[in-house]
């Protein structure tokens, strides 16, 4: 016999965010035993003594006030520097572009958290992501957010089955604009705050200067493709992104077009750069991504012809996708040319509404690699 709604439980994972805040509005509102637990998981005290984590926890006192929900703080740093943090550093010593999103999700929210809510007699998770979920003959899928400029099924691509089951998205049906409007007519305390950007840890610094502080920076040669020339001197690897325009520093020169990072040689420590967002060398037919999460429990069969987004907000592109015998390791090849495709990010499928999973980046199969089209 199903529980009522007064007799299920439950818990918020809540940011200070006006969408976590709308989703135990509306919760609380259809009659479930609510409660707000606010993770803390990094320290994020500047220079100044300023911790924004602390104005975000008395935002979710505030809301959870005025709502009539109980509310808990718990700490989750030391877990997340474990599992998310380091994999951040050890991806850009690599010389990668990690998503560290995609990691929290899949290890902290509906991974620790998700054991601590259940640890308090919660029946499920809920939290402020543009996403839904649908339970269908025993089956949990992942449907995209109805708005789709801020859909996060993206970042979510992660979560396994036991994860889906407990998980609920209350806001995924709603535009942006309503939940604004929902908590504005309700007088919630975070109704005009500001949408945080960036990666939690980083917020609003700056990047390069963040991460000079784990990773000791290898300036090295800026290498034109085409010529095999010097142009210049890079910083250190990890802090360019391919397909890179700003902060090369070597604009006006050659052709007087843009120029681009197109690829890296860790071994000699060198960033390829071109001239041109029309390249070859910026382009690929098609990428290796490993640490496959299938969503559906039913194993993929065969080449399976699906859309793919490689990059948060981009849309949809056509692939065909190829499982290789170890049951974790994706071929994907594109319908059409992709630009700027980057290991360490994540490329996620879908039919439709439904996202079936993903997996991160590995290995991109230019058109034109960069070390052939060096002359020596």
């Amino acid at each position: 016999m199903a529980k009522s709604k007064a007799d299920t439980r439950v818990v918020v994972g809540m940011s200070g965010g006006v969408d976590s805040s709308v989703t135990a509005l509306l919760l609380k509102e259809q009659g479930y035993d609510v409660i707000g637990i606010f993770m803390k998981n990094w320290d994020d005290t500047d220079e100044f003594g300023h911790c924004t984590a602390e104005e975000d926890s008395q935002d979710v006192a505030r809301v959870c006030d005025q709502i009539g929900i109980p509310y808990y703080t718990v700490n989750f740093e030391e877990q997340y520097h474990d599992k998310v943090f380091t994999y951040f550093l050890e991806e850009y010593k690599r010389g990668r572009t990690p998503n560290p999103d995609v990691m929290c999700n899949r290890e902290i929210k509906f991974g620790d958290f998700l054991k601590k809510a259940l640890d308090l007699g919660a029946d499920y998770l809920a939290t402020g992501h543009y996403a839904r979920v649908e339970h269908v003959d025993g089956e949990s899928r992942l449907l995209r957010g109805v708005d789709s400029n801020k859909d996060q099924t993206y970042f979510l691509h992660a979560l396994r089955q036991d994860q889906l089951a407990k998980a609920m998205f209350p806001i995924g049906h709603l535009p942006k604009s309503e939940v604004r409007c929902i908590a504005a007519e309700a007088g919630l305390a975070t109704a005009r705050k500001k949408d945080s950007t960036g990666i939690c840890f980083i917020g609003e610094r700056n990047f390069k200067s963040f991460l000079s502080q784990y990773l000791p920076a290898q300036p090295g040669e800026m290498i034109d493709i085409r010529t095999g020339e010097v142009k210049g001197r890079h910083d250190g690897l990890m802090y360019y992104t391919l397909g890179q325009r700003q902060g090369l520093g070597i604009g006006g020169s050659g052709t007087g077009e843009p120029w681009f990072v197109a690829d890296k040689n860790l071994a000699a420590n060198q960033l390829y750069v071109v001239q041109g967002e029309a390249h070859p060398s910026l382009y690929s037919e098609g990428l290796t991504a490993t640490g496959l999460n299938w969503i559906s429990p039913k194993l993929l069969q065969g080449p399976l012809q699906c859309t793919a987004k490689f990059r948060y907000r981009q849309p949809d592109q056509d692939v065909t996708i190829t499982l290789r015998e170890d049951g974790s390791t994706v071929d994907v090849a594109f319908a059409q040319h992709q630009k700027a495709i980057t290991p360490g990010q994540a490329v996620v499928f879908y039919d439709g509404d439904v996202c079936l999973g993903g997996a991160t980046i590995d290995k991109v199969h230019k058109i034109a690699p960069a070390e052939a089209t060096v002359q020596s």
